[in-house]
C-alpha cells in the first residue's frame, strides 16, 4: 500500500488534464472486476428509485445541496 501512496502523490503533482486521464484509466481498469450479481442488484435498485421518482414518491434534492451533504459526510469520517 505504501507504494500505491507514493504513486498517488506523484500523480497529484500532474496537471488536472493528466490527473483526469489517469483517473479514467484507473476506473476503466476496474470494469472487468464487477460482480454480475452486484450489477444486477444495482439495476433493480435503479429501476426501483426511478419508479419512485416518476410516481412522485421521492424527495429530490438539488445537486449543489447533495454535493454539500456528501462533503459534510466525508469530513465527518
Amino acid at each position: 500500500m505504501a507504494r500505491a501512496e507514493e504513486h498517488i502523490q506523484e500523480l497529484l503533482k500532474l496537471p488536472v488534464e493528466d490527473r483526469a486521464h489517469a483517473a479514467k484509466l484507473l476506473l476503466d481498469s476496474l470494469d472487468g472486476d464487477v460482480d454480475p450479481d452486484a450489477e444486477d442488484a444495482w439495476s433493480v435498485e435503479i429501476e426501483r428509485r426511478l419508479a419512485k421518482i416518476e410516481a412522485g414518491e421521492a424527495k429530490l434534492v438539488p445537486m449543489d445541496e447533495a454535493v454539500a451533504r456528501l462533503h459534510r459526510a466525508a469530513r465527518g469520517r
